[in-house]
């Protein structure tokens, strides 16, 4: 059987020995029912590692900002959005689909939300238009190569954001990575949003799962809407359990993939077809664009796949993602096939 490195996402990564122990023997209950002691546990935990009241399990990512979308929104409201956000391009579209609104993609630099134009762009409900109820950020900033968005920006936006009775939410997916990339403490950040997701299941090793955090009214509405979503869990104890382990043994570590990902780029940005500035791999993420005079993004993607190394077209380019299960080793196999393939 072919052995792959594979650098498509840190969501390929899987739990560890310790996590699968914890699997074992987790003490659960019927969350539901608001029994999981476990699920409690993790809950209380991120919500204090976030600084705020109360922590919601969710089964994604993506379920975990579409609760925080409804609950913080309206029909016939809009909401304002980074332009290559997550939130906006790839997540199937539940902000017009569950939530109703509209959203409102501005652009930004790398990431980061120009504050002048998102004052410009908040708008009154009239006959004709919405009202602006939502302020959405994202850290670090998937689509913009893992960038860390300034604390400074979201200073800024949560001036505007109370001038207007705005709320802000942060979809932090991988928020940890920011945080230990640009050492401000993810509290930090959270205090500047109304509601935050982050990621479990990402590089933090988890194998399933994400966390809302909000103040404790709110997560009480936001558990009826996991509810309504099909999010309601049982006996889920057993991977709130990972999820704990995550959060008080996976954060450290992060940094050995942003350098292993400043490696990997400070090695094949010069290679031929390849545009990519090392400079601005800040985390675990890497997005260059490709235009070679004799190969095509899928046939480079087929290439790599035949010398062992997994990789994904994004955005008219080709997307490489560091994490626990790639070690220095596959970094040198990937340096090594990107070098034989395009030199």
């Amino acid at each position: 059987m072919k052995t792959y490195s594979d650098f498509r996402s840190d969501t390929v990564t899987k739990p560890t020995d310790e996590m699968r122990r914890a699997m074992v023997e987790a003490e659960v209950g019927d969350d539901v029912l608001g029994d999981d002691p476990t699920v409690q546990k993790l809950e209380e935990l991120a919500a204090s590692i976030m600084g705020k009241e109360a922590g919601l399990f969710v089964p994604s990512g993506t379920m975990g900002n579409s609760i925080a979308v409804k609950m913080w929104t309206r029909e016939l409201e809009e909401v304002i959005v980074e332009e290559k956000s997550h939130i906006f391009n790839m997540e199937s579209t539940h902000m017009t689909f569950v939530s109703r609104v509209t959203p409102r993609p501005l652009p930004s630099k790398r990431g980061a939300l120009d504050p002048g134009l998102v004052r410009k762009h908040i708008r009154q409900a009239t006959v004709h238009t919405p009202r602006t109820s939502l302020i959405c950020l994202e850290n670090t900033h998937n689509n913009w190569g893992g960038a860390v968005v300034p604390l400074e920006t979201f200073k800024e936006i949560r001036k505007i954001a109370d001038e207007y009775g705005i709320k802000v939410h942060l979809d932090g997916a991988r928020i940890f990575n920011a945080s230990v990339a640009s050492g401000v403490p993810v509290k930090e950040y959270a205090s500047y949003c109304d509601s935050v997701m982050f990621c479990l299941s990402k590089g933090l090793s988890s194998p399933v799962g994400s966390i809302l955090v909000s103040d404790r009214q709110t997560i009480d509405y936001a558990r009826r809407l996991r509810k309504a979503l099909g999010g309601g869990m049982r006996q889920v104890g057993v991977l709130a359990a990972c999820g704990i382990i995550s959060l008080t043994r996976m954060v450290e570590r992060l940094g050995e993939d942003h350098l292993r990902a400043r490696r990997l780029a400070e090695a094949i940005c010069r290679l031929p077809g390849i545009t990519l500035n090392p400079e601005e791999v800040e985390t675990n993420i890497i997005i260059f664009y490709f235009n070679h005079p004799r190969l095509t993004i899928p046939e480079l993607l087929a290439r790599l796949k035949e010398k062992g190394i997994l990789a994904l077209g994004v955005f008219g380019g080709v997307r490489l993602v560091t994490h626990k299960d790639v070690d220095d080793e596959d970094v040198d196999r990937a340096i090594k096939a990107f070098r034989e393939i395009l030199v």
